[in-house]
């Protein structure tokens, strides 16, 4: 595949970042801000400059580890995976193409000061004119941006070193005319007045020494932009009397005409209209390198990533968002869709700011020659001040946000989805803090000391199975010389009394407390033996539960149908209001067992199930599989991370170990002396999230289900089960 030519200087470097700025942000926002917030517009401006540095030097670190076209799309894709990339790709490259229809339409404005033009069409010529010339290459482009740059800021100049004296301070007063709310607002309104200050990093690919020139250009461009606004919004307000401006569709003429008179409104029409065909032209350069770089990834159709035998450039790419840029121009409202490019921007720059971190902590191949100051400190205040920022942008554009969010989502998962195999670096970072803490938890649940064990019997069972039930406890029980209770719960119909049915033991009352008394003696354990009645088995159990403190509940199970599942049964409600771990056991015998096999469901393995895996191998001197789901989208750093958390895992264990990803429709057929799995929740979610399944009745399954408290929540266990 071809790639760019290195030809972008450092010069082109900070005209075309500059250019990509001072637009719209100077020449239309500063007469809808200062409506917003009075004179404090001044302030706003700064704290916008001073908001937007955090993704700014991210940015530049990221830009010199990956000198790459694509920029935001490329290291959020990176750094957070392609769905996301597609999110910030796609988004992106509207929202640029949205800045740059406003700046030809709001530039027209300033030409019918002196020339009678339709404005929409004189707009779209202006399009294809800067459309023609970003075909022809990004060398003849960035000459064009150092040009317009230069003559731009010439006028701008004369317009602060001529107005700047004739400033009235009574102009400022009351400064916070829209108080704290105002300059919010206002702040978030002009936000997207800097959103080009990291535009260069989309052409990095095509920048000389990009670890040197793309710092440099990005923040000397954002302090010499920031101080210019600051001057120029600064004398608007100082010259103009108060309420003339606000509203104004070319508020620095007007400012000039004050000043400067009608040469000095014909050299600010000049500068504005430079400066917005720049801004124009910039914004083509910059987002018709998203679907570009996006189209090399296998996110678009390749066709995009074609560049021209000719000029050397994304033609296509760059025709496409022409194309768009041109409807836009002749048929959407851009004042009104800008808003929402705004707040998308806003969005994108929190994104910079946490795939900083994962590409920081992160286990990859990542060598910045330049490094982010004050680091995480600066991106956490990046993230927070961004949404902060959101909030003041109105529901219209956050809902427009979204709705590109959501809409880019769709086009991964229906296009894309499909044809890639890889993850974010973030994907990894939050797979190694699951697995890290999954093992913190192990730990504690493997040094839990269970001291009384209630084996809850329910109904008539054979001395094998209850011998079997009893095992089991006292495997629980043994390394800490608990105790054992044995209990018959007998269910009574609602209208016989309790006190009635308790009188005298019923045969098979003494029959189980004979039984239950030979099995305790057999085994060498202590058992206590008792018999509840009542008229509600599963709230006795809870109950009794509760009242004895114990650690553990140890039934018989049967298997539930898909309608128990969804709306619940007995044992559910059972299972969920316990107030300690319930072992539900699929009774075939447990004659000291010495091959136990550990299922698992693609996520890590429940702590409190290999403690009682633990247990039990280490009460019959067994060994211990287990048995992992194979990944459904196997990639290189997942199995690297996956397979560290199965070998610290396996050296937890106090018996031998074995490591099996056999597919677990394959692994249901062996037959280990007694398999252990995790209870899945029997509820929607737990059908959903339950993927292994249900272990047949070739040997005793025992299925565990922590305490509720221990339990993780329903996101926690998507992220796991994604992740894993």
């Amino acid at each position: 595949m071809k790639t760019l030519e290195r030809d972008l200087g450092l010069p082109t470097v900070l005209a075309i970042s500059i250019g990509a700025m001072i637009g719209s942000g100077i020449f239309i926002l500063p007469a809808l801000a200062l409506d917003i917030a009075g004179p404090s517009v001044i302030l706003a401006y700064l704290l916008a400059g001073v908001l937007v540095i955090p993704a700014a030097v991210s940015k530049s670190e990221m830009a010199t580890a990956m000198p790459e076209a694509g920029g935001t799309y490329l290291y959020i894709e990176r750094g957070m995976g392609p769905m996301m990339g597609t999110v910030a790709g796609v988004g992106t490259w509207f929202s640029l193409a949205f800045k740059g229809g406003l700046a030809l339409v709001g530039g027209v404005p300033y030409l019918l000061i002196f020339f009678d033009l339709p404005t929409k069409p004189v707009a779209v010529a202006l399009a294809v004119v800067l459309i023609l010339i970003n075909l022809v290459g990004a060398k003849q482009t960035g000459r064009l941006q150092v040009a317009i740059v230069v003559v731009m800021l010439a006028a701008l100049g004369w317009f602060v070193v001529g107005s700047a004296p004739q400033s009235t301070g009574t102009n400022f007063s009351p400064f916070f005319g829209g108080g704290l709310g105002g300059l919010l607002e206002a702040t978030g309104l002009v936000f997207v007045s800097y959103a080009g200050v990291t535009k260069v990093a989309s052409i990095a690919e095509e920048v000389e020494k990009p670890d040197r020139n793309i710092p440099l250009g990005i923040l000397g461009s954002l302090a010499f932009t920031t101080l210019l606004y600051v001057l120029i919004v600064a004398i608007i307000v100082g010259v103009t009397d108060a309420g003339t401006v606000a509203g104004s569709a070319t508020p620095v003429a007007a400012a000039a005409n004050q000043t400067l008179g009608t040469l000095g409104v014909a050299a600010v029409v000049l500068a504005a209209i430079l400066a917005l065909v720049s801004t124009a032209n910039a914004g083509i350069l910059s987002s018709s390198r998203y679907p570009f770089a996006m189209a090399r990834d296998g996110l678009v159709p390749e066709s995009l990533a074609a560049v021209s035998d000719r000029f050397g450039t994304p033609s296509l790419s760059i025709t496409l968002t022409g194309a768009v840029l041109v409807l836009l121009i002749a048929f959407v409202p851009i004042v009104e869709i800008a808003k929402l490019a705004s707040a998308f921007q806003i969005l994108v720059f929190i994104l910079i700011n946490v795939a900083l971190v994962a590409f920081r902590r992160g286990d990859t191949d990542y060598e910045p020659s330049f490094a982010a100051p004050l680091y995480p400190w600066m991106q956490g205040f990046g993230v927070l001040s961004g949404i902060v920022l959101l909030t003041q942008m109105g529901t219209i554009a956050i809902t427009g946000a979204v709705g590109i969010t959501v809409g880019s989502i769709a086009w991964y998962f229906l296009y894309a989805s499909t044809r890639i195999d890889r993850e974010g670096v973030a994907a990894d970072v939050v797979r190694r803090e699951v697995g890290r803490s999954r093992i913190a938890e192990t730990e504690d649940a493997l040094d839990e000391q269970r001291y009384e064990v209630l084996v809850a019997i329910t109904r008539d069972i054979s001395r094998e199975r209850e011998r079997a039930l009893l095992e089991l406890a006292a495997d629980q029980v043994r390394p800490h010389d608990g105790r054992v209770v044995a209990v018959w719960f007998e269910e009574v119909p609602d209208q016989e009394p309790l006190a009635t049915a308790a009188e005298t033991q019923t045969p098979a009352e003494v029959a189980f407390e004979s039984q239950t008394d030979e099995l305790a003696a057999e085994l060498g354990i202590e058992v206590d033996v008792g018999e509840i009645v009542s008229h509600d088995t599963k709230h006795s159990m809870v109950n009794f539960a509760d009242h004895r403190r114990v650690d553990t509940i140890v039934a018989e199970h049967e298997r539930l149908r898909l309608r128990s599942r969804l709306i619940g049964d007995p044992i559910d409600w059972m299972v969920r209001h316990a107030p300690c771990d319930v072992l539900l056991v699929d009774n075939q015998g447990y004659d000291s067992p010495q091959e136990i096999e550990l299922l698992g469901d693609g996520s890590p393995f429940d702590p409190t199930a290999i403690a009682v895996t633990d247990t039990v191998a280490v009460a019959n001197n067994g060994q211990v599989t287990l048995r992992f789901l194979p990944s459904t989208t196997p990639a290189e750093k997942r199995e690297r991370t996956v397979q560290e958390y199965r070998d610290e895992l396996a050296g937890l264990l106090s018996v031998s170990v074995e490591l099996d990803t056999t597919p677990t429709a394959d692994a249901v057929a062996s037959t280990p002396d007694v398999r252990i799995q995790r209870g899945a929740d029997y509820r929607l979610r737990g059908a959903f999230l339950d993927r292994k399944p249900r272990a047949p009745s070739n040997c005793t399954a025992i299925t565990v289900y922590p305490e509720r408290a221990n339990q993780p929540g329903f996101v926690r266990r998507l992220v796991e089960r994604v992740l894993f």
